[in-house]
């Protein structure tokens, strides 16, 4: 029986290795490690495939989100909106700046935002929202720029999961006021190591940025702001300038990948399997089902991962309990079936294996095996 990984580096790495190999070397023997020409040109090169005018890169896909609510003067007393059922560093940057998050609920469909309920979370204390591409499927971004120039809030773009990702033909991380992204190694741009960017067409915002991700350094040894270290390395730079070469590549292989899934699931009962919205151009970070045929979701879930897991397919739950849950956001006084879809979801999904390189057989043997533990 093979064995199928949620995820598998290491075909990648067959690609493009010896590329990945000079670089780092490269970067090795010319002794300069920190910031010089492989994290600047990075920084152009990723300004320009996103389409903005400004990239700054830093240490990670948390840094980013802290340093964007840092830039824009985001702290206590104001209240961030964005949702519950994605990763934490999403809302844990909110409540490192001083700020409070509000959670709404999401669309079941998309697992991503629900708008209307963001227009109904609006108060006076309200500042921005932090819109989650989740799972590489774009927010609907053109209702969300009105909902914010109606309110006049900050729109902070989390593209963790989404480089390259379109919505109505224009990249996410280019349409909100700030867009921020993670090149943790499992992201469909990542790193070899952690490392992350932020992008944006203001200009003073982006000196202030560079600005924050170094000790609030202006000159040398002269601060004018506390600021953080947050400097993505030269080793990783290089790396990810090969691997950026590649990555509208890799982002078609994955969409073939999702439909093929489709196909190949559509006839298992007691599944529901991800859409698309009209306007939006995935590039399907996760290819996330949910198991929806009993009472008892969780467990039916749980039950269907542990039987893949037994016929050699790997699979992930992301995430397993929403973040308004969480014991380190129970003092934010949220109660259960207070976000219903966002709960639900949590004890319905289970992602499957997704990456660009897996072969037509193997994706074969995930429906096969999902068809049988669901009979």
């Amino acid at each position: 029986m093979n064995r199928i990984p949620p995820f598998d580096l290491s075909e990648q790495y067959k690609l493009i290795g010896a590329e990945m190999n000079a670089a780092a070397l490269e970067v090795l023997a010319s002794g300069r490690y920190i910031g010089g020409s492989w994290v600047a040109d990075f920084e152009s090169q990723f300004a320009e495939y996103i389409g903005t005018s400004e990239c700054i890169a830093c240490n990670s896909g948390t840094d980013a989100l802290y340093l964007a609510l840092r830039a824009l003067g985001i702290g206590s007393g104001d209240e961030v909106i964005t949702t519950p059922f994605t990763f934490v560093a999403t809302a844990e940057v909110i409540s490192a700046v001083g700020a409070t998050p509000v959670f709404v609920d999401i669309d079941l469909a998309t697992f991503n935002l629900n708008l209307d309920q963001v227009e109904a979370a609006i108060t006076g204390h309200t500042r921005a929202v932090i819109p989650v591409h989740l799972f590489g499927l774009p927010v609907n971004m053109t209702r969300l720029m009105a909902i914010a120039q109606t309110h006049n809030l900050l729109i902070i773009e989390d593209c963790a999961q989404s480089t390259g990702a379109e919505w109505e033909g224009q990249k996410v991380g280019s349409i909100g006021h700030i867009g921020c992204f993670s090149f943790y190694p499992t992201k469909n741009l990542g790193a070899c190591g952690d490392g992350g960017a932020i992008t944006t067409s203001d200009p003073a915002l982006a000196e202030r940025l560079r600005r924050l991700r170094d000790h609030g350094r202006q000159g040398a040894y002269y601060y004018e702001e506390l600021g953080v270290n947050s400097r993505l390395d030269a080793v990783q730079a290089a790396i990810l300038q090969i691997k950026l070469r590649h990555l509208d590549q890799w982002n078609q292989q994955r969409r073939d990948v999702a439909d093929r899934y489709q196909h190949l699931l559509s006839p298992i009962p007691n599944i529901t399997r991800p859409q698309e919205m009209a306007g939006g151009k995935s590039v399907w970070n996760q290819y996330t089902i949910r198991v929806t045929g009993e009472r008892d979701a969780g467990t039916a879930r749980d039950r269907v991962r542990s039987q893949l897991q037994e016929r050699g397919v790997a699979s992930m739950v992301y995430y397993p309990l929403p973040l308004h849950l969480q014991p380190a956001y129970r003092d934010l006084g949220y109660q259960i079936g207070q976000l219903p879809l966002a709960e639900q979801a949590s004890q319905q999904v289970l992602s499957l294996p997704m990456f660009p390189e897996i072969t037509l057989e193997q994706q074969e043997q995930v429906a096969y095996s999902l068809k049988d533990c669901l009979a």
